[in-house]
């Protein structure tokens, strides 16, 4: 973990509300694994203490990318920032998504809606390219289907008002495909959304008994384990559970360990 003050290279419109923000950070950028995490200080937003989190897009050659939609008062603020503005960065920040796949297993991400951006850097740091399957409200909510297919991974697409992709809920080409019985391939599940979809996913692999890594979206504090608002309930083996902290724990859990009668959902 380091504390740097990145520099703004591009702050541009990605389509769609979402912004492409793009950080010199020769610090942070070499340490990244796919499914950190940074936890940035707002600018011009001096009556908030806390930092906010953000998914890391890319993360090569002493660069990080995020994506991210100007959807409250801290994104809105940052959206203003420009190109040469100083940063204070905080990361790279949890545990992320295993990158060692046993043998014979192709791995398969299932995305809602931008969670696309923070599945990007695990498709290109993993040793072979798999499937991807992303659902979102509309058309406008798909992100970065032509980035993925550049990678060679097959893309699977589903809007539930049918503007582009199946008609429908992001499980309805999954659940396709894993009656066809996986093209005879045992599927390793990585998924990024909102918590409803992370539970039903875990469902359908631990039904199979398929491991599934699940990015759970809690709010978080402090990004370090300290303040205790993100806490998630884990089971263990023996059937005992406890309390572990997204920030610092997380955000990446695999399907098994996560008691989901006590996720909230979170805005």
């Amino acid at each position: 973990m380091q504390l740097e003050t990145a520099i703004i290279l591009d702050h541009r419109d990605y389509g769609a509300g979402y912004r492409l923000l793009r950080l010199a950070a020769p610090q942070i950028a070499p340490q990244v694994r796919p499914g950190q995490f940074v936890h940035l200080r707002i600018p011009r937003l001096e009556a908030s203490v806390l930092r906010r989190p953000f998914s890391i897009f890319k993360a090569e050659n002493g660069e990080l990318a995020l994506l991210y939609k100007a959807i409250g008062r801290g994104t809105t603020a940052l959206s203003a920032a420009t190109v040469g503005e100083p940063l204070s960065l905080l990361g790279p920040l949890g545990n992320g998504f295993p990158l060692d796949l046993p043998a014979g297993r192709v791995p398969v991400l299932v995305a809602g809606g931008y969670g696309m951006a923070a599945l990007y850097l695990l498709a290109r740091r993993l040793a072979a390219p798999g499937l991807v399957f992303v659902g979102g409200r509309s058309a406008q909510d798909i992100l970065c289907v032509e980035e993925f297919e550049a990678l060679g991974w097959k893309v699977y697409v589903a809007t539930e008002d049918g503007s582009r992709g199946v008609r429908g809920l992001v499980t309805g080409p999954l659940d396709a495909w894993l009656a066809e019985g996986c093209a005879g391939r045992t599927p390793e599940f990585f998924v990024c959304g909102p918590n409803g979809l992370l539970e039903v996913i875990g469902q359908r692999a631990m039904a199979r008994d398929w491991r599934a890594w699940l990015s759970v979206d809690r709010h978080m504090g402090c990004g370090v384990g300290a303040c205790l608002t993100c806490v998630v309930k884990l089971q263990d083996t023996d059937g005992t559970w406890l309390w572990a902290r997204a920030c610092k724990d997380g955000p990446v859990f695999e399907s098994r360990q996560i008691h989901w009668d006590r996720i909230e959902e979170e805005a």
